[in-house]
């Protein structure tokens, strides 16, 4: 973080995601609670503000508006972006968000600061108003402060969620993978069951290539049973071909692959 605000090298460092996400909550709670307080407090000691139409009134309105906008803006925030990042965090991917959208509505909220600066300035000059000159002061470097927020915000804390999104997005893929190839093992493993042994002897048969008369010796049964056999088989497995009944022998080791020990 220091480096980032310093403008010194950051990329070669890892960051942590938590503890970034807590730096931007603490420096909420700062905004809203200290600085942005303190400064309207200065400004009603500083400047005369009794006359709904007068500059003072005005200026006073005008700050009053922005710390509202401001307020909005990080309570969204804390209560919608960092509630669905901790949820990243734990491994749960939202299917209706993500940090794309809040990254193309993210606005820089210290811009409003500068004018009021100007606006102070240039129609309220006061002469030896150390209190003015002291809030104007205080103005600046919070102008400062929120412009490297939102910095943060945009290079740090929304790539490194970006990351965190795609990471959890592959491992998701992975475990879908994963599920299907387990129930299709499943789903082997359940036909296999559908058959009886002497169903299960006749597809070892078949899988060494035996015609129906040499199954029916070899299992000493009547051809017409062993074609009965076979009809049941096929309707089971939706199977028809001796290849594929070869095939699901070996897959479910009924019969093992020739010259595999």
């Amino acid at each position: 973080m220091v480096n980032f605000i310093s403008r010194k090298d950051y990329k070669s460092y890892p960051i942590s995601l938590d503890s970034l996400m807590s730096y931007l909550k603490n420096a909420h709670k700062f905004f809203l609670n200290f600085t942005l307080p303190a400064i309207r407090r200065k400004l009603l000691d500083a400047i005369d503000c009794s006359d709904a139409e007068d500059i003072g009134f005005l200026i006073i309105k005008f700050y009053d508006e922005y710390v509202k906008e401001v307020r909005i803006h990080m309570e969204h925030e804390n209560k919608n972006v960092f509630r669905y990042v901790e949820q990243l965090l734990k491994g749960h991917l939202c299917n209706n968000y993500n940090i794309g959208i809040f990254a193309s509505k993210h606005n820089d909220i210290d811009p409003k600061l500068k004018d009021l600066k100007d606006i102070i300035i240039r129609y309220y000059p006061q002469k030896d108003n150390e209190l003015l000159n002291s809030v104007l002061y205080d103005i600046i470097n919070c102008e400062h402060d929120l412009y490297f927020h939102c910095l943060i915000e945009e290079h740090l804390f929304i790539p490194e969620v970006m990351d965190l999104e795609e990471r959890l997005k592959k491992d998701s893929e992975i475990r879908e993978i994963e599920i299907e190839d387990y129930e299709e093992k499943q789903e082997k493993l359940n036909k296999a069951a559908l058959l009886s042994e002497r169903e299960k002897g006749v597809v070892a048969c078949i899988a060494q290539g035996m015609s129906n008369k040499e199954i029916a010796e070899q299992l000493c049964l009547s051809v017409n049973t062993v074609t009965t056999h076979r009809r049941n088989i096929s309707m089971k497995l939706g199977i028809h071909s001796a290849a594929s009944i070869t095939i699901f022998a070996i897959v479910n080791k009924i019969v093992e692959i020739p010259g595999k020990s």
